[in-house]
């Protein structure tokens, strides 16, 4: 699965537009992901879909301004199950996301606009 395109409230993964916040695992979009508060990323928006792809990497997407934060319980979390944590604004997240696929299993978090 490879991100063909971020901008701004869009994202286009192997030639398909999408235009909300989404997660990316075991080659399968989930549309319309959405976190309990908009701007944080907390333990229970993501916890399900780690127990099913059991990632190596999880590659967040903070927004194209990095406005999204990921809450200092979530890191704790995450560090404990082993699971590499890469976050960066969304442009920049969607290149790592690209070039680690294929070494291992990765999931990604994708906030599109803030």
């Amino acid at each position: 699965m490879r991100i063909d395109d971020y901008s701004f409230g869009q994202i286009i993964i192997d030639g398909l537009v999408f235009t909300r916040d989404l997660l990316v695992c075991n080659q399968k979009v989930r549309e319309n992901w959405w976190r309990k508060e908009g701007h944080s990323l907390a333990i229970n928006d993501i916890e399900s879909a780690l127990q099913e792809t059991n990632p190596a990497v999880l590659v967040v997407g903070k927004g194209k301004f990095g406005m999204m934060q990921i809450l200092p319980e979530t890191e704790d979390y995450l560090r404990s199950k082993g699971i590499r944590l890469v976050a960066a604004r969304t442009s920049t997240a969607c290149e790592v996301f690209n070039t680690l696929q294929g070494t291992r299993c990765i999931m990604g978090a994708f906030h599109l606009t803030c």
